[in-house]
C-alpha cells in the first residue's frame, strides 16, 4: 500500500520533521506531496512530513481490491495534527478517477498496482457500510522492527429500528465538493428486489480528534429519543490507537458516521433568499423553524447530561465572551467606541437567571437546515462552531446560544439581499464562505444612508419575530424574561461575525457592525 513502496517513486520524505523519534512509520515524498494538494490538509502552503502510527484493513466485496486506513501524523507542523487516509489498492485501473490515483506501483508491468484515495473507490463506501452494518473489528498489531503503533476500528449500527442487515447492495458513490476538513460520500443502494434503497451520506473525518464527535453522538442521542427533525442516523466507526502526545496511553475517536442523505431539499438559506427576492413572506416558516429547534433542543436535555449553571459555570461563560470580546476590539477598530456599551450588555447577562445548560447544535444558522418535503425542517452537522475545540463543543451550552445563531443568519438574508448581484448570494452563509458584491446593514436604521428597500429589513425582522415566537410556542419558555441573555449571545455572535469579516470579507462587515450598534443601544 502506500509505504510499500522501495522504487525510484517512494523515496523518504525530504521535509522537516520536528518529531525524528516519535514512533511510526515515515511515508514515502509521494504521499506527502499528494496529501498536501488536498482540500482536507490544514497546513496550507507546506508540505507535511507523515508518519503512519497504524493502520487497519477493510473487507472489500470485489475481488482485486485491498481497503487499508492509514492513522497519519503529520510531524512537520508544531501542531502534530492527525490525519485519516484511506487508500484502496486495485490491481487494474478504475476508469474515470484519475484525480484520485495518488500512484501507480511498479507501472508498466505486470505487477502494477493502483493506489486510490479510498473516499472517490465504490469498493471503500460499501466497505464502510458493511463494517458498521455488521458492527465489525479490525486492527493491525504493533510490528516490532519499525514501532508502529497499534490501530484499531469499531462498527456501530445506529439505526434504531433496525438492527439487522438491510441486506442493500452499494450501486455507486461519488464525493460532494467542496468540503474543507472532512470527506462526505453520496452512496447509492438498491434492495434485494433491486428497488432504490435509501441513499446514504458518509462522512469520512480527516482531521482525526481524541473524543467522541458531537455529530455522531448527538445526532444518535436525537434518534434514540425519537426525533422527527434530523435525518436517520445509519451507523459510524469508532477508531482506536496509540496517543501520539502520551505514547503510553490509548486514545479513541470517531472516523466517519453514515444517516440518511436528502436528495433534492433546498436548505433554509437559500429558501430564504428565493423567498426575500420575491418579497414573500416567510414568516410562517420561520415560526415552524423555531418550533423545530425548539422540538430538538427538548430531545437533547432528555437524552444527554445537563449542567446547573452555577454561579461558577456563569463566570466561565462570561470570562469567553468577553475573551472574545477584547480579541473583536484588538482586530475592529471601529469598535472601540462601544467597548462600554458592551460590557454593560454582558454584565446584565451576568446577573440574569440562567437556565440549565445542555447539548446544542452549536453552529446553528440557516444553512444548517433542510426543507423536506413532507417531513418539515430538518437540522444537519452537529459539529459545533469549527474554531471551537473538541472539547468544548461536546460541553453543555446554553440553548439561547442556537437561537441567537439562527437571529443573526435571517440578518444575514437582509444583508446579503443588498449584494449587487443577487444570484452570487445563494452560496453565501453567516461566516464562512465569500461570494462577491457589496452589501450594506442589516438593520433599518441603514436604509436612509444607502437607499436599500426599508421592506427588505423588515422582512427580516419579522422573521426574527415568527421564529421566536415559534421556538417560545413549542418550548414554553418566556423569551421576553431571558432577553437579557438573549442580546448577550446574540451580541457575542455579531461579534465573531466582525472579526471574520474583517479577515475575510471586509465589504460584509456592515452586517455585524449594524448588529453590534443596535444590541449595545438596546
Amino acid at each position: 500500500m502506500i509505504d510499500g513502496d522501495r522504487d525510484h517513486n517512494a523515496s523518504r520524505s525530504t521535509n522537516p520533521d520536528l518529531a525524528p523519534i516519535h514512533r511510526g512509520t515515515p511515508l514515502p515524498d509521494y504521499v506527502n506531496a499528494w496529501v498536501s494538494t488536498q482540500r482536507w490538509f490544514g497546513n496550507k502552503g507546506h508540505v507535511p512530513a507523515l508518519r503512519s502510527i497504524g493502520h487497519f484493513a477493510l473487507t472489500s466485496a470485489e475481488p482485486g481490491v485491498a481497503i487499508r486506513v492509514d492513522l497519519v501524523l503529520d510531524t512537520a507542523s508544531l501542531g502534530f495534527t492527525l490525519y485519516q487516509l484511506p487508500t484502496t489498492e486495485r490491481v487494474a485501473e478504475l476508469a474515470g478517477l484519475d484525480n484520485a490515483l495518488i500512484t501507480v506501483r511498479k507501472p508498466g508491468s505486470e505487477h502494477a498496482r493502483y493506489i486510490y484515495d479510498a473516499a472517490y473507490d465504490p469498493a471503500f463506501a460499501a466497505a464502510v457500510l458493511a463494517f458498521m452494518e455488521g458492527q465489525s473489528e479490525a486492527s493491525s498489531t504493533s510490528e516490532k522492527a519499525t514501532g508502529r503503533s497499534a490501530a484499531s476500528a469499531r462498527g456501530n449500527d445506529l439505526r434504531p429500528a433496525s438492527p439487522a442487515s438491510s441486506m442493500a447492495r452499494v450501486t455507486s458513490s461519488r464525493v460532494l465538493s467542496g468540503e474543507q476538513s472532512n470527506t462526505s460520500i453520496i452512496v447509492q443502494r438498491i434492495d434485494p428486489t433491486g428497488a432504490p434503497a435509501t441513499p446514504i451520506i458518509c462522512k469520512v473525518f480527516r482531521i482525526i480528534h481524541a473524543g467522541e464527535n458531537p455529530d455522531v453522538t448527538v445526532q444518535a442521542a436525537l434518534a434514540s429519543a425519537a426525533s422527527q427533525r434530523i435525518p436517520l442516523p445509519f451507523g459510524a466507526i469508532l477508531g482506536e490507537w496509540d496517543d501520539p502526545a502520551e505514547p503510553a496511553s490509548r486514545a479513541s475517536g470517531h472516523l466517519a458516521f453514515a444517516q440518511e442523505f436528502l436528495p433534492n431539499a433546498p436548505d433554509a438559506w437559500r429558501t430564504a433568499l428565493v423567498a426575500a427576492a420575491a418579497g414573500s413572506d416567510f414568516t410562517g416558516p420561520a415560526f415552524r423553524l423555531g418550533q423545530a429547534t425548539a422540538e430538538v433542543h427538548h430531545d437533547l436535555a432528555r437524552t444527554l447530561p445537563t449542567l446547573d449553571a452555577t454561579p461558577a459555570v456563569i463566570a466561565g461563560e462570561m470570562a469567553k465572551m468577553r475573551l472574545r470580546c477584547d480579541q473583536a476590539l484588538r482586530e475592529v477598530p471601529v469598535l472601540a467606541g462601544h467597548r462600554d456599551a458592551i460590557e454593560a450588555v454582558f454584565a446584565r447577562a451576568e446577573t440574569a437567571v440562567w437556565p440549565k445548560l445542555q447539548r446544542i447544535h452549536g453552529d446553528f444558522h440557516l444553512g444548517q437546515v433542510l426543507d423536506v418535503q413532507g417531513r418539515g425542517w430538518m437540522l444537519l452537522d452537529f459539529e459545533g462552531e469549527p474554531l471551537r475545540t473538541l472539547r468544548e463543543r461536546t460541553r453543555p451550552d446554553i440553548p439561547l446560544r442556537d437561537v441567537a445563531g439562527m437571529l443573526r443568519s435571517f440578518s444575514y438574508v437582509s444583508g446579503a439581499m443588498t449584494a449587487t448581484t443577487l444570484p452570487d448570494t445563494a452560496t453565501v452563509e453567516v461566516p464562512g464562505k465569500s461570494a462577491p458584491g457589496e452589501v450594506m446593514s442589516d438593520n433599518t436604521t441603514a436604509d436612509k444612508a444607502t437607499g436599500a428597500a426599508p421592506s427588505i429589513f423588515e422582512w427580516a425582522a419579522a422573521c426574527r419575530g415568527a421564529f421566536l415566537a415559534g421556538y417560545a410556542d413549542r418550548s414554553g419558555i418566556k423569551l421576553a424574561d431571558q432577553s437579557a441573555l438573549l442580546d448577550a449571545f446574540e451580541l457575542d455572535k455579531a461579534l465573531y461575525e466582525a472579526v471574520y469579516e474583517i479577515r475575510n470579507r471586509p465589504t460584509w462587515l456592515p452586517i455585524p457592525l449594524a448588529a453590534i450598534e443596535r444590541l449595545v443601544r438596546t
